[in-house]
């Protein structure tokens, strides 16, 4: 029988290291860790190889004594926590105390390190978790660590390592992201002696976006800030029409600490589902405040994953956040109906701004219609936001975040002056593919999506009825259709009963696990009633219950109006300058329910650029 023996430190640090130290950007992350900890105001990190042949940080922090750093690489040794209830209230990144004893066991190391209160500063150098020698030495005040030759004592892990350009972007990325959350502290990133970024200690978090992701995505974003009770939102997100192939650019901080989580990428997409097109990603550089008791960094020894407390009002807050900074960006109009005097169209049954018929005219040169001078349509009164700001074009520019020249391929779709310059003359000139119609303005040229511009004006006015006082309109059914479920789903019906009545439906119990829908809401075909209940009560299912029915009873809203969309070659060209009309009045005139654009512009510029010449 196997004899069981304590292990040596050296082989537990071994095995410690395994879960602390995965691959070089693990250290770069401890290492950086600790300098921030340590109240550094600057951080400087170096590699090369991938990290795998030699990794340097250096900080100006508190740095320690000889003693403190002797300490530091013992198992287990910490400055930041005490007794076990202090786990409950962690508000530094580092606390395990394992850090420095696994990264030493597995390579070359050598720390040195220097207090404000040393006249000298201290050298350990410590090979495989083998001590060689201490000793001192001159240094400025702060700490700086070499690893060289990581992983060479343990060739099984160094042969999972990734290509060298692999294990180099996970460092660069990961040391962006402490840039990014710590804008105070100035940052410098070198690779084989070539400066990747080197930025100083920014007061605005804009700026430092801009230096560490890039002019462009700087421009794709708007400033956010949210709170509520005790949690508190501020960071950038995409504008309305920005959206990516990939979840890269969603990058979530809690209590200044990268994180990834389910909760808040799915409290984005849910925020973002008529904003953005399905399968792609919204980008946004998110930062959570909250109590440390509410969440719990201990689940992994990478401190990469998370668990909330209350995951729920978490990721509700998120969305309420969210849904109320994409309202603002793309207007929210509170008076254009009451100053408008308003009639029912034959031809989609909806309100919209009255027209005299005797005002059409045709423009003599080209039989195209105007949206101003009283061509076509009656000159719009000012549109104001709520809270009394009158619309901005795409000039206006988020604080800290100024608007690229030239439009880009994924440009946000609210860079067109639509909105914002009614007075402009949009002339009609033609409908050169099915959807698609062409407007010209002293801009520039317009492209307009006929079916996307439909798409969006239904859609908002079936949520109108929706989001109406009060319950939502309920029609009877005539023959009231019985449902009979399961014990589980029976028991998400009954809790899902007063949210499904506020929507507009009627759904009584008339025994166990019975139920009969007795009335549906009027945007709902009453055929598809009993569907909309069974795909409630199985995402229902699939989240243990927590589902918010209003953004449920949304994505139906999204199929009825597509499913009613006007085919472009149905349109007159009247017909089309009066929903560009109506279009101007939407919450959100820049992209159908889909989030795909509804227009778009071709600057003027872009064409004196193409002809090298003044227009």
């Amino acid at each position: 029988m196997p004899q069981i023996r304590i292990l040596s430190d050296r082989v537990a640090n071994q095995i410690a290291a395994g879960e602390v130290v995965e691959r070089p950007v693990a250290v770069v992350k401890e290492l950086i860790e600790n300098s921030i900890d340590a109240r550094a105001s600057k951080i400087e990190v170096e590699f090369r190889n991938g990290g795998k042949s030699y990794l340097r940080v250096e900080d100006d922090g508190c740095g320690m004594n000889a003693d403190q750093a002797l300490l530091s690489l013992e198992r287990h040794a910490t400055s930041k926590i005490r007794k076990a209830s202090d786990l409950h209230e962690v508000q530094t990144f580092g606390f395990r105390g394992e850090a420095l004893p696994s990264i030493s066991s597995v390579s070359r190391f050598t720390l040195r390190t220097r207090s404000q209160s040393n006249p000298e500063g201290n050298e350990i150098f410590i090979n495989g978790g083998k001590m060689i020698h201490v000793k001192e030495c001159g240094m400025p005040f702060g700490t700086r660590i070499e690893v060289s030759h990581l992983f060479n004592s343990v060739p099984g892990r160094r042969k999972f390592l990734k290509t060298e350009a692999t294990e180099a972007a996970h460092i660069i990325h990961i040391s962006k992201l402490y840039a990014l959350a710590h804008p105070y502290i100035a940052f410098s990133l070198i690779e084989g002696g070539r400066t990747l970024f080197r930025s100083p200690a920014c007061e605005g978090f804009a700026e430092r976006v801009r230096e560490t992701l890039g002019k462009g995505l700087a421009d794709c974003l708007a400033p956010i800030e949210f709170s509520q009770e005790d949690l508190a939102l501020e960071g950038l997100i995409g504008k309305p029409g920005q959206s990516r192939p990939t979840r890269k650019e969603m990058i979530f901080f809690v209590n200044r600490r990268p994180v990834e989580s389910k909760t808040l990428s799915y409290a984005v997409l849910e925020a973002y589902h008529t904003y953005a097109p399905k399968g792609r990603f919204p980008p946004a550089i998110l930062f959570l405040s909250l109590d440390p008791a509410q969440v719990d960094v201990n689940v992994h020894p990478a401190k990469r994953e998370i668990r909330f407390r209350d995951e729920r009002k978490v990721r509700h807050f998120l969305m309420d956040g969210i849904l109320e900074r994409n309202r603002q960006l793309t207007g929210k109009i509170d008076e254009v109906a009451d100053e408008q005097e308003m009639e029912r169209d034959d031809s989609s049954g909806m309100l919209v701004p009255k027209i005299d018929p005797h005002a059409l005219e045709l423009n003599q040169a080209k039989p195209g219609l105007s949206l101003s001078g009283g061509v076509g349509l009656p000159r719009e009164p000012e549109l104001r936001l709520s809270g009394g700001l009158a619309y901005q074009n795409s000039e206006s520019k988020a604080e800290g975040i100024e608007e690229e020249e030239g439009v880009r391929e994924d440009a946000p779709v609210s860079s067109v002056g639509l909105r914002g310059e009614l007075g402009a003359e949009w002339k009609f000139l033609d409908r050169p593919h099915g959807d698609m119609a062409i407007f010209s303005t002293p801009q520039g040229v317009v492209a307009l999506h006929c079916r996307a511009t439909y798409e969006r004006i239904r859609f908002e006015q079936l949520e109108d009825s929706l989001e109406g006082e009060g319950p939502a309109s309920t029609q009877a059914l005539l023959l009231p259709e019985s449902m009979e479920l399961d014990g589980v789903d029976a028991g998400f019906m009954e809790k899902g009963r007063s949210g499904l009545e506020k929507v507009g439906f009627a759904v009584e119990e008339f025994g166990r696990n019975f139920y009969r829908i007795e009335g549906c809401p009027t945007w709902i075909d009453p055929s598809e009633a009993a569907g909309f209940l069974l795909d409630f009560l199985e995402v229902a299912r699939e989240n243990g219950g927590d589902i918010n029915i209003e953004t449920f009873a949304k994505e139906a809203l999204i199929r009825q109006a597509t499913k009613s969309q006007g085919q472009g070659e149905r349109f007159s060209d009247d017909e089309i300058v009066r929903m560009v009309n109506r279009l101007l009045v939407c919450r959100n005139p820049f992209t159908c329910p889909r989030g795909r654009p509804t227009y778009f512009e071709i600057p003027k510029r872009d064409f004196e650029t193409k002809f090298r010449r003044k227009l």
